[in-house]
């Protein structure tokens, strides 16, 4: 078995390449070629939970699990939100193959699945983004967004004017081609925007279907539990949602949930999985005008995916640390 550092995970899955995996393993997802339990979360003490996330995948042949501490609070101490470990096991004797760094894993295979996403659903001359947040999955989806289309202006917004700016400043250096502004005003940042990405821990809507103009795509990515809301109840009803698994989709998305059993819509509103958009099963944007979003919840398959190229590439390159149990 190799351990593999968060350097050693950045170094060898690349935002395109990331991409790239994520897009084959959400195909195989929607094939049901995957075994994928629903995530368990854990109370380990105030707002803070472990998540237990197994799964196994067909092709590639592999299994493995993520266990990962989610601390709401972590950004104030200048740490992640997200912080755990991936396990990898091969799937001819079961043996344990690679232990891995899972908080860059977690955020890159996460602005990934948007990124997936915003390729096949967002309109091609999309160029205005809008990401609501600014904290490390902020970070990955711009670079997702610019990886899938010519962003030309950037718009990051936030409840702390101060800290938006920061992520502004910050982000500038990494992409310098981009027009920045940071904002306190999220009606007024969502006006004119062609992409917007949800990155919050919200538990009330930050995101209002009125203030969205004809045509965007919105991936709603922070809302990760049955208790958080990142959109109100007029976007669930009156968007085209696709998501990345219906049976976490209909077990863990909060507002969808509600809309559900307040009779507000019914689970085949919903236009279905991204993955079968991807394999031709399903259609996508209809016209320029649609509002499109993907309902991003996160499954294991992603991980176990980009788990799984992590260490191939790993084993090509010499990279990681050798252990023995």
């Amino acid at each position: 078995m190799i351990a593999l550092s968060q350097d050693e995970v950045a170094a060898l899955l690349p935002m395109q390449t990331a991409i790239d995996v994520v897009r084959r393993a959400m195909i195989e997802v929607s094939a049901r070629r995957c075994d994928l339990p629903l995530r368990t979360a854990v109370p380990v003490g105030g707002d803070n939970k472990m998540g237990v996330m197994p799964g196994a995948m067909q092709n590639p042949a592999c299994f493995g699990v993520k266990l990962i501490s989610l601390f709401p609070e972590n950004a104030a101490r200048g740490l992640s939100s997200h912080r755990g470990a991936f396990m990898l096991f091969e799937a001819e004797t079961g043996g344990p193959l690679a232990l891995m760094d899972a908080s860059l894993l977690t955020a890159l295979r996460t602005a990934a699945a948007s990124g997936v996403a915003t390729d096949v659903l967002a309109r091609k001359d999309a160029t205005r983004l809008t990401l609501i947040g600014y904290g490390e999955q902020a970070q990955h989806h711009l670079d997702a967004m610019c990886a899938v289309r010519e962003i030309t202006e950037f718009t990051v917004a936030g409840r702390n004017s101060q800290k938006a700016e920061a992520f502004c400043t910050a982000a500038q250096t990494r992409h310098p081609g981009l027009a920045f502004k940071c904002t306190a005003d999220i009606a007024g940042s969502v006006a004119q925007a062609d992409i917007i990405c949800t990155t919050t821990a919200a538990s009330e809507p930050v995101l209002h279907f009125a203030d969205i103009a004809q045509g965007c795509h919105v991936n709603v990515v922070g809302s990760s539990i049955p208790t958080k809301r990142e959109v109100d109840v007029a976007f669930v009803q009156q968007s085209s949602i696709w998501v990345d698994y219906l049976p976490s989709t209909l077990a863990q998305a909060g507002e969808v949930i509600d809309a559900i059993a307040k009779g507000e819509i019914v689970a085949d509103d919903l236009r279905g999985e991204i993955g079968a958009l991807l394999s031709g099963d399903v259609p996508g944007r209809t016209s320029d005008a649609e509002i499109t979003a993907y309902r991003s919840l996160g499954v294991a398959a992603q991980d176990l995916a980009a788990a799984h190229y992590i260490y191939e590439q790993a084993k090509k390159k010499g990279m990681g640390t050798p252990v023995v149990l």
